[in-house]
């Protein structure tokens, strides 16, 4: 049986449902065939991509989170998402960016506290204070 976008329709949702059942692997095969149909379809790729994390296959999930960025800058979580997985990567200076990318976009609590951004006045207040000792 040829396949139609209705396909590609009823592959995206059941993925999301394999996901949510924790089936990342599944919903990554079923993903894979709506995006060889639909390269373009960000939707598709970012579901992808959170697939890939949630398998624990970094490289893959840094590349589809890359790509949903380079068609959306402005997607707060996909910088999330990105950085989340260069932190489990043992990358943090690029975790660290794309947290504040994140929380920037989007103030959510989750994003602002991953951003940070609170430790560094405080760490700039000390290095001011041993600066002014010197």
């Amino acid at each position: 049986m040829p396949e139609s976008p209705e396909t590609h329709i009823i592959d995206y949702r059941a993925a999301e449902h394999l996901l949510a059942a924790r089936d990342p692997r599944g919903a990554v095969k079923l993903l894979d065939s709506v995006i060889a149909a639909h390269p373009e379809n960000t939707a598709a790729r970012l579901l992808r991509a959170r697939a890939f994390f949630a398998a624990a296959q970094l490289r893959p999930a840094e590349l589809e989170f890359e790509l949903v960025l380079e068609r959306e800058p402005d997607n707060a979580f996909a910088h999330f998402a990105l950085a989340r997985t260069f932190q489990r990567s043992g990358r943090p200076e690029q975790a660290k960016r794309h947290f504040r990318l994140a929380a920037a976009l989007d103030p959510k609590p989750e994003y602002l506290k991953a951003a940070q951004f609170d430790s560094d006045i405080r760490s700039g207040a000390d290095d001011d204070a041993s600066a002014s000792d010197g």
